[in-house]
């Protein structure tokens, strides 16, 4: 009779600790998520990063960084330079599990001169890429992240964004 009443204990402490495990229940259910960037959301240059943050918003009011759980989709929208469409990931961009945006090949500018032949560059922005985080069937904001990891062919000094 002892080692049963041992037992059911052990599986009562259990019970509980495993609904309280990874702090979820603790701080209630996720209620939205918030993606965060760096202050620039422009990929810079060969191998260029941005650091983007996914936070779960509770319905306690609680929050935490729930980053390397949530699924990051990237879509491009919009153009290059030259009016191409932006490649697909894993082209021209890709995030990591971490929240790291790196510009990879074909490295692209999505930042067209509006002044060309001008001595100084006005820019707008032809192309970005969404991103979005998504966890237990809740999906973030998008965070929009331009391009300027190759020259721009449309500055004449071959100048690519701000």
């Amino acid at each position: 009779m002892k080692r049963i009443s041992i037992l059911v204990g052990l599986i009562a402490v259990m019970a509980f600790s495993f609904s309280s495990c990874g702090g979820t229940p603790a701080i209630g259910n996720l209620r939205s998520i918030t993606l965060l960037s760096a202050p620039s959301t422009n990929l810079v240059g060969t191998g260029g990063t941005v650091q983007l943050q996914a936070i779960g918003v509770y319905s306690t009011g609680n929050s935490q960084d729930i980053t390397r759980r949530v699924t990051f989709a990237v879509t491009p929208i919009g153009t290059d330079d030259l009016g191409n469409p932006l490649p697909a990931p894993p082209n021209t961009a890709t995030v990591n599990v971490t929240g790291l945006v790196t510009a990879v090949a074909p490295f692209v500018c999505s930042w067209v001169d509006t002044t060309p032949g001008g001595t100084t560059a006005t820019w707008a922005v032809s192309g970005s890429y969404q991103i979005t985080a998504t966890y237990s069937g809740i999906t973030s904001q998008p965070v929009f992240i331009s391009v300027a990891s190759a020259a721009g062919s449309t500055d004449p000094l071959g100048g690519c964004g701000p």
